[in-house]
């Protein structure tokens, strides 16, 4: 079963495994100050690969492709920003600033800050050795957010949505 806006509906999950909701789909996105047009994208940014391997419905899509993209994009985007707002640095400051920007712990702070571990779906094993606080799971997801961001509008709100939410 692929993850779509119809097995998002209200709560009332066509998939027993599906473990979130609609109410907690828009409490997320509340929280991101964005609004998914295709829910389908995020459920797909929120499920780790455990979770997909474990599904019963095996064209589950985990994030790790939108985990890809979405480090690239905010790799980009903070040295874009940075390049602009510090013009008098040079390439290896610039580079030890974005360092410290996007570095795991950065990202697994903001990941917290957010709560986004409630939201993961997580296989089994991974749900009782503790992934919804896990700083890989936590760091991957919210990289997939970023790129599902990128997917589901332009890059100028996912720069946005980098700048205020992360940088």
């Amino acid at each position: 079963m692929k993850i779509n806006s119809t097995s998002i509906n209200n709560g009332n999950n066509t998939s027993p495994h599906l473990s979130i909701n609609l109410a907690n789909l828009s409490s997320l996105e509340e929280t991101l100050n964005y609004h998914f047009k295709d829910k389908a994208i995020l459920m797909q940014a929120l499920t780790h690969s455990s979770f997909a391997y474990e599904s019963k419905e095996k064209d589950v899509s985990d994030n790790q492709r939108l985990e890809f993209l979405g480090d690239s994009i905010l790799n980009m985007v903070t040295a874009d920003y940075l390049y602009k707002k510090h013009p008098t640095l040079s390439e290896g400051e610039l580079t030890r600033l974005r360092a410290l920007l996007v570095n795991r712990n950065n990202l697994f702070k903001k990941a917290n800050q957010i709560n986004l571990g409630q939201y993961l779906l997580l296989g089994k094993g991974e749900e009782k050795s503790g992934g919804r606080g896990n700083l890989t799971n936590l760091v991957g997801s919210l990289e997939a957010i970023i790129a599902a961001i990128y997917l589901d509008s332009d890059f100028n709100t996912t720069q946005r949505f980098i700048i205020q939410m992360i940088i």
